[in-house]
């Protein structure tokens, strides 16, 4: 394997990290909503709460992890050249 081919993986690793990454970002914005939560006693106001989504958390944690993992591979292999 040549030099100028490791280095060309290794900009792919890091490219897809932070596709990752960003993937990541999106995903934790989607995964919460807000919503109206009923009075406790008569004559108080809503309230409200967040709510998540438990699929949407596990996705951004595992593309986080992935991000990382690559993140580190794509690193190592630039600093191996």
């Amino acid at each position: 394997m040549t030099a100028r081919y490791g280095s060309f993986r290794a900009v792919v690793l890091l490219t897809l990290a932070c596709a990752a990454l960003a993937g990541a970002g999106v995903t934790w914005v989607h995964a919460r909503h807000t919503v109206r939560v009923a009075p406790i006693a008569d004559g108080q106001p809503f309230t409200t709460s967040l709510v998540y989504n438990p699929q949407l958390l596990l996705l951004a944690l595992v593309l986080v992890t992935t991000a990382g993992v690559l993140a580190v591979l794509g690193i190592a292999r630039l600093r191996r050249r």
